[in-house]
């Protein structure tokens, strides 16, 4: 594999991490983002096969495990695999450029142990657990038992955030997407 960088973004769903990395791949040429594979459902109509994930089916996943076609894989929820293509990251340094993630706490950690020093690592935190199954409940994209259980998985997440380089508490988006644009462009930057 030809090597660029990787930039990480873990947190727990609805913490805001997507609107962050939307916000750097707009602002930042040089970064490219990676589009997970998963076995979930699309959500409403607007997500997009290629462009969101790669929807494949649970056989199609298994088979690319067995073919060794991921860097990181996990079984987010029952029945719901997450991954991350060798051939993704390859894809974007074949453009010349960094890669970008927006994955959940336990592939952020994998995704640092691989890549090591070639990647910064930021857990995206909200202020409280209030806080975020306010923002889950206000994106009205999940049931109340989904809401519940993300909660629950949030708890949890939440004690993996000192295995990343950084924190970035978002209480508010706009310095939030401000702060992460001056960590991506440091580390982007060091030699």
């Amino acid at each position: 594999m030809s090597k660029g960088k990787v930039i990480i973004f873990s947190a727990p769903s609805g913490s805001g991490k997507t609107t962050i990395v939307q916000y750097l791949v707009k602002k930042n040429p040089c970064l490219g983002f990676s589009i997970s594979a998963s076995t979930r459902d699309k959500r409403g109509r607007t997500e997009e096969d290629g462009k969101d994930y790669y929807f494949l089916t649970p056989e199609e996943f298994k088979k690319k495990i067995d073919e060794d076609e991921f860097v990181e894989w996990e079984e987010v929820y029952p029945g719901n695999f997450y991954g991350t293509l060798k051939s993704e990251i390859q894809r974007i340094w074949d453009e010349g450029r960094h890669v970008i993630f927006d994955v959940d706490v336990k592939g952020g950690v994998n995704l640092k142990k691989h890549f090591k020093d070639r990647a910064l690592a930021i857990f995206v935190k909200v202020p409280s657990l209030e806080i975020l199954k306010t923002r889950l409940t206000d994106r009205k994209t999940d049931s109340e038992s989904s809401i519940s259980q993300r909660l629950f998985k949030a708890k949890f997440e939440m004690t993996f955030e000192n295995e990343f380089d950084t924190v970035l508490l978002n209480e508010t988006l706009k310095d939030s997407c401000e702060e992460a644009q001056r960590l991506v462009k440091n580390f982007i930057n060091e030699e």
